[in-house]
């Protein structure tokens, strides 16, 4: 959609945060169905935009090629696709939790004051994460609800398949490396790993960077000695 609008010399991204947010949306839209005025069009600014009126319109003033736009009819309609099919994803993923074993229930979990990410299931995450778990995994620092379901997803409710601590960082890949030759350690790298629930940690770790927890204390201190990616790892680990 970025494109189509760069084509036509309309500077929708310069004005909003995310051209797919309410007020792009609505611009977008209101464009396909024939309206070309910028002033007419900012009146689908939504309340909560934080550039003005006039900015947009100055932002809206371009060219109607139909080269142009077919290309952004053609990106908003694969665009809509593509929500259908997300909503559709997560329909079965709640279904799918639902049929888990209850350990918890979700009516005792206090409101969260963590913002919510745009992807987020539009069902309630955490009370069914609560609800299968028994705890509230999205208070530790880092971890918001897609990155524990994804974590859940891979390990399941428990770490009861391996024998301790220890094993499960070496399953997740996140162990420190042991090449040794002649009693000399060569190597402590970590092994290369596809492992999505590593993956997941590693991402909560480096959110962690302005984070004023002690794991985010943690990750600052480790980067001036090791570096990022050494600093991640070590935090992820934690």
């Amino acid at each position: 959609m970025q494109k189509a609008l760069r084509q036509m010399n309309l500077l929708l991204d310069n004005v909003v945060s995310d051209i797919n947010g309410v007020t792009g949306m609505k611009i977008i839209r209101r464009i396909l169905e024939g309206e070309r005025d910028p002033v007419v069009l900012t009146t689908y600014r939504d309340g909560r935009c934080k550039t003005d009126k006039k900015t947009i319109a100055a932002s809206l003033e371009g060219h109607y090629r139909e080269e142009h736009l077919f290309s952004l009819r053609q990106s908003v309609e694969l665009y809509d696709i593509y929500q259908t099919k997300t909503a559709d994803c997560d329909e079965v993923i709640q279904k799918q939790l639902d049929k888990m074993d209850t350990k918890g229930d979700k009516k005792d979990l206090p409101p969260s004051k963590k913002s919510k990410s745009k992807n987020t299931p539009k069902f309630d995450v955490r009370g069914e994460l609560h609800q299968m778990t028994g705890v509230n995994l999205t208070r530790i620092d880092g971890l918001n609800e897609s990155s524990v379901l994804k974590i859940l997803s891979e390990t399941g409710a428990g770490i009861s398949s391996w024998p301790t601590e220890k094993h499960f960082c070496s399953w997740l890949g996140l162990s420190p490396g042991n090449k040794v030759t002649g009693g000399k350690i060569l190597s402590g790298k970590t092994k290369p790993s596809a492992n999505r629930a590593a993956a997941s940690f590693r991402l909560a770790a480096f959110g962690l960077l302005n984070s004023k927890s002690t794991l985010g204390t943690y990750w600052r201190r480790q980067r001036t000695r090791l570096g990022a990616p050494k600093a991640i790892t070590a935090t992820a680990l934690n």
